[in-house]
């Protein structure tokens, strides 16, 4: 029933721009958040961005901090993260997760296919 989909990723160059979409339905009500990870070849998966559903909190990471902007759209049922000044370093794919935690840092029970982003220098 949850479904979360993650397009808007591309090839761009160094210092480059994209907006990443995060079309979601049949949330469960008790979700508190939803975050956007990412995932280079051979690394983790790591936080870049949260929102949360109740105050519309932002949070980064601070590796994409004043580069990338999360919004929403409640009305579409769609969460953006805008990325500017894409650097190499931020080839990854990209997934958009939720999470009954307003505190973003972990509880992520549905997670998105994700969608490449690759920054060329």
């Amino acid at each position: 029933q949850v479904r979360l989909v993650e397009s808007g990723g591309n090839l761009v160059q160094s210092g480059g721009s994209l907006r990443l979409s995060c079309a979601y339905s049949g949330l469960p009500l008790n979700y508190a958040a939803i975050g956007w990870f990412r995932q280079a070849p051979r690394r983790g998966r790591v936080g870049v961005s949260c929102i949360t559903k109740g105050d519309g909190r932002k949070s980064y990471a601070d590796s994409v901090k004043g580069r990338f902007t999360i919004s929403r759209d409640n009305a579409n049922n769609t969460v953006y993260l805008q990325m500017d000044s894409l650097k190499p370093e931020d080839t990854a794919v990209y997934y958009c997760a939720i999470t009954p935690f307003t505190d973003c840092l972990g509880g992520y029970d549905y997670w998105g296919q994700g969608t490449q982003v690759t920054v060329s220098s």
